[in-house]
């Protein structure tokens, strides 16, 4: 079945027209990104040349994915913005709410037992809202995607930050917030920055124990977790076409921890192998048509730095296997030896507890059968796993598919444990300790995206480090974290020394994909007669109230709630995990906001001073408390905060609780517009050093915010306890219609209001 083929159609056949109205305007070569994104331009936004990094654009998305866990935020807000059903192709897909302990069968039935209102709610309101349903265990909506919807050429906005997988098969897919998905769901343009352009250039073939995974976690060490901020990457070269289509997927999807707006590959033969292989012959048919549109002009690829705004050069000939991390997935380290020096120096445990290999990054047909090879030649060489083995297959196809060819039974073999088609660990719903706080420290490897502390187990003690599949089943089976399969032995039950041959797999499964039930529900043609029912009493679901407009006054007498110290990702700001259960509900969800963000005055988490009462408490309480006396509430932060996820509730829940504005070093991408959208004061400081003067129990009053306009800074009058006061400049992104968002309360206040219906 191919999905929307008609819009696919459409797209297609405007392309090269479009095409051609660009290069009269811009009177050069494009790359692919451009070619996407000027042909997807609103009509609010006119062809004209937009300067990179500064302009804001309009576009037209062509549809909108959203997982379990921010859908519900994303369809409340939606059911508020008066519209019968939406104007784009969107879906639904539920993954996020199935815990990873048991294995497959039983946890994704104690999901559905658990979580059932939820997911109730959310089919309820696809139907009503003629949005496509993926139910509990048809795979995580990114390999979904890459499977059933993503297409050569299209525009996509997703409300989760690996939207970005969907580039592997030459998308521009770009994670949001669920106020972003409301507007193109809503019919309205959808706003970005237009993004700075990195090219990445692949040369030499990718071989032996080197992986897709390995490209990605390269340019992570050159670019650092923010050095791909408001920027697409798009990769290119002999590397890139020898590569197949779920390789790209995984370069693409890890861009998102470089915090790249997004990254995309150009048409090739291994996409259209992928459309074949995945029952979607007239899409690659029409894609082939239309090919040259599809990639940058020649020149481009000839001349790069003449296009790009940075260029970086790789050859996959040389390139190691890598290992990433802990805690950061830009700190690399080629396998074997000088891991054993970095984990002494750094007092890292070098046992590894676990090796786990899926998430939305490396669950693919590929992925499995080469991690299946090495798994294949433990049993044959008469070894035997040192750590705990955990696989997530990607979709319920992958599953069916992997199980019919016998690569799940060759893990099984090695007593792996086969969880749900779902994200489990990988984003913390991973139920391995009952009290992962006082857990003890450990280190584990997998092939997912992120590692920061607690994402996984929730243990703030367990070593994260991100690999390929195939090192990661080699780890898993060596039992130490600087085992090197291309040079180290291993001792067999036998006592004889053996050595791990290369791994070996299927690009493609050999005698095609094959699945039962894939789990997908088609909605209602017409689902007006739906109705959409939420409990009042529900601890997981909570109907949404508009925020407060702004008063047009400036704020005064604010009291600062948390300075954050280093890293503050929306993991901190709004951990998953067992919160993932109220994600639906902003009140309850609102009980972890910013539990995990360090207090720069004592390093501790959750553990502020309360300006009212002198005493020392959680983040949220003490919030709740400034809330109820009608206090205005400052969070200061230092760099990249936001990195991360792209929830909304990291932005939503200050805004719930009172916080007015959040004064920065600088900003990950999603997070500010997160921020931007519900109405909270996204600043940064003028002067970064400024940060260093904001002393605990400061109050801020703001000197004219009234006089709030684009490219003007805003003075913020610092005073201190002792009657001194500092006043410092601070910057903002804000364009006019951002601006109003902020007036008007919220970006949906704004929707309501021009709907007519305040």
């Amino acid at each position: 079945m191919v999905f929307d083929l008609d819009m696919i159609k459409k797209v297609y056949a405007e392309r090269a027209s479009k095409l051609e109205k660009v290069k009269e305007v811009l009177q050069r070569p494009l790359t692919l990104t451009e070619k996407t994104l000027y042909t997807h331009l609103h009509e609010t936004s006119p062809l004209q040349n937009y300067e990179r990094g500064k302009a804001y654009v309009n576009y037209n998305p062509d549809r909108v994915a959203m997982q379990d866990a921010t859908a519900q935020m994303a369809l409340l807000q939606f059911m508020q913005a008066g519209k019968n059903k939406v104007a784009v192709p969107s879906t639904v897909h539920c993954d996020h709410l199935i815990q990873a302990k048991v294995g497959a069968s039983e946890d994704l039935q104690n999901a559905i037992n658990t979580s059932n209102e939820v997911f109730n709610f959310l089919e309820s309101v696809s139907n009503k809202y003629g949005i496509g349903f993926w139910k509990p265990g048809a795979g995580i909506i990114h390999q979904v995607v890459l499977e059933n919807y993503a297409f050569p050429g299209g525009m996509m906005i997703g409300t989760d930050s690996h939207t970005v997988n969907a580039g592997g098969l030459g998308m521009i897919a770009i994670g949001v917030g669920g106020a972003d998905a409301v507007d193109v769901m809503a019919g309205m343009p959808w706003e970005l920055k237009n993004p700075k352009l990195i090219g990445v250039k692949l040369t030499g073939r990718l071989s032996g124990w080197t992986a897709p995974k390995d490209v990605i976690l390269k340019v992570a060490e050159i670019l650092t977790v923010k050095g791909g901020t408001g920027a697409v990457v798009e990769y290119f070269g002999e590397g890139a076409l020898s590569m197949s289509c779920t390789g790209k997927g995984t370069i693409c999807n890890m861009g998102a921890e470089i915090g790249a707006t997004t990254s995309t590959f150009g048409y090739d033969e291994s996409m259209d192998r992928y459309l074949r292989a995945t029952e979607r012959a007239e899409v690659a048919d029409l894609a082939n048509e239309i090919k040259e549109h599809l990639t940058a002009d020649p020149e481009v690829y000839a001349n790069p730095e003449q296009y790009f705004d940075q260029v970086i050069e790789i050859n996959l000939s040389e390139l190691k296997p890598h290992l990433n991390g802990p805690f950061t997935p830009d700190l690399a380290t080629p396998a074997g030896s000088l891991m054993t020096e970095k984990a002494t120096t750094n007092d890292w445990p070098l046992d590894v507890e676990w090796g786990l290999i899926g998430s939305c990054t490396n669950s693919s047909y590929e992925d499995l059968s080469r991690a299946a090879s090495i798994a294949q030649q433990a049993l044959d060489k008469g070894l035997k796993t040192k750590a705990e083995f955990g696989i997530n297959p990607g979709s319920e196809q992958v599953r069916y598919t992997a199980e019919r060819d016998g690569i799940l039974q060759v893990f099984e073999k090695l007593d792996a444990t086969i969880f749900t088609n779902a994200c489990g660990p990988c984003i913390g719903q991973w139920a391995r300790y009952e009290d992962p706080k006082n857990a003890p420290k450990n280190s584990i490897v997998h092939s997912f995206n992120r590692n920061f502390a607690k994402r996984a187990d929730g243990n703030p003690n367990t070593h994260a480090f991100v690999a390929s599949p195939e090192l990661v089943a080699a780890i898993a089976i060596a039992g130490r974290l600087d085992f090197n399969p291309e040079t180290d032995t291993l001792i067999n039950e036998a006592g004889e020394e053996v050595k791990l041959d290369e791994p070996t797999g299927w690009e493609l499964p050999p005698n095609g994909f094959d699945v039962k039930d894939n789990g997908y529900l088609e909605p209602m043609e017409d689902g007006s007669g739906v109705e959409v029912k939420v409990d009042p009493n529900s601890e997981r679901l909570e109907l949404l109230t508009p925020f407060a407009a702004w008063d047009g006054k400036n704020i005064t007498g604010a009291y600062l709630l948390i300075k954050a110290f280093g890293k503050c990702t929306t993991d901190h700001i709004s951990m998953a995990g067992p919160w993932l259960r109220y994600r639906g509900h902003l009140d309850n969800i609102s009980n972890n906001m910013l539990i995990g963000g360090v207090n720069a005055y004592n390093k501790e988490t959750n553990n502020i001073k309360n300006q009212i009462t002198g005493d020392y408490g959680a983040v949220p309480a003490t919030q709740r408390m400034y809330k109820l006396f009608g206090v205005p509430t400052i969070i200061v932060g230092d760099h990249n905060y936001g990195e991360g996820s792209s929830r909304e509730h990291a932005a939503m829940e200050p805004r719930h609780l009172g916080v007015r504005a959040v004064i920065v070093k600088s900003y990950a991408r999603i997070h500010e517009t997160n921020l931007k959208k519900q109405g909270v004061l996204a600043l940064t400081f003028a002067n970064e050093s400024d940060y260093d003067k904001i002393q605990e129990d400061d109050v801020f009053n703001f000197v004219d915010l009234d006089q709030f306009a684009p490219g003007k800074p805003i003075h913020i009058d610092v005073v201190h306890s002792d009657g001194s006061v500092d006043r410092i400049a601070t910057n903002h992104t804000y364009n006019d219609y951002q601006i109003s968002w902020f007036k008007e309360g919220s970006a949906l206040n704004l929707i309501r209001k021009e709907e007519g219906l305040v």
